[in-house]
């Protein structure tokens, strides 16, 4: 006879020979990211640029020159020069004594000369003396002009074309020769004075008779 003991002994063995045995778990491959850093780098690249604020020429400033920009200007005081600008404001207070060119024109103040523009507004308080060559014009009531108005359908390059032929009349031109001096007329050798001839002789005086 078999006893309990040895039976639970026998399975138990064979439970423990069958169970496989556990190997290690597994572990998991982190997986990786997109960086954050270059989320907003490439964001950065393609946003665009913000506009620069406009130049601003404060009241109790005087210029003698010209200007040139390609961003936009507002002029509060005194330029005594050409300007050039892609948006170009002339403040009440401001007084320009030249040419002025650019896209977009809108005069407040005082302008003597000439003004070229895609799009030139006069507003109520403007005064200009001078040509206005444009595109599309707009004058208020009450603004000052004295001038003539000319539409073109491409004023900035006819400006461009006065200025370079300006500046080509400017250009000191050669000095012209000084004249030469008139040969001085050959003087002819005088002939030679004829010698005095000698005086003839006198006849001698008879002698009177008697003496």
């Amino acid at each position: 006879m078999f006893s309990k003991s040895r039976i639970n002994e026998s399975t138990g063995r064979s439970d423990n020979a069958r169970a496989p045995e556990a190997g290690p778990a597994p572990t998991s491959t982190p997986v990786p990211r997109p960086s954050m850093e270059m989320g907003s780098n490439a964001g950065s690249a393609s946003a665009p640029k913000p506009k620069p604020a406009a130049s601003v020429l404060s009241a109790d400033l005087q210029i003698s020159g010209n200007m040139r920009t390609s961003g936009d200007v507002v002029i509060e005081g005194v330029v005594d020069g050409d300007i050039r600008a892609h948006l170009l404001t002339v403040g009440e207070s401001a007084t320009i004594r030249g040419e002025i060119v650019a896209d977009d024109i809108v005069i407040n103040g005082r302008v003597i000369g000439r003004v070229r523009g895609l799009k030139v507004r006069l507003t109520s308080t403007a005064r200009v003396e001078g040509d206005i060559i444009h595109k599309t014009i707009a004058i208020e009531s009450g603004a000052h002009f004295e001038g003539s108005v000319q539409r073109q359908d491409d004023p900035l390059a006819a400006g461009s074309q006065s200025s370079a032929s300006s500046a080509q009349s400017a250009a000191p031109r050669p000095a012209a020769q000084a004249p030469q001096p008139a040969a001085a007329p050959q003087s002819r050798p005088q002939a030679p004075a004829e010698s005095s001839r000698p005086a003839a002789p006198k006849a001698p005086m008879d002698a009177k008779p008697g003496q």
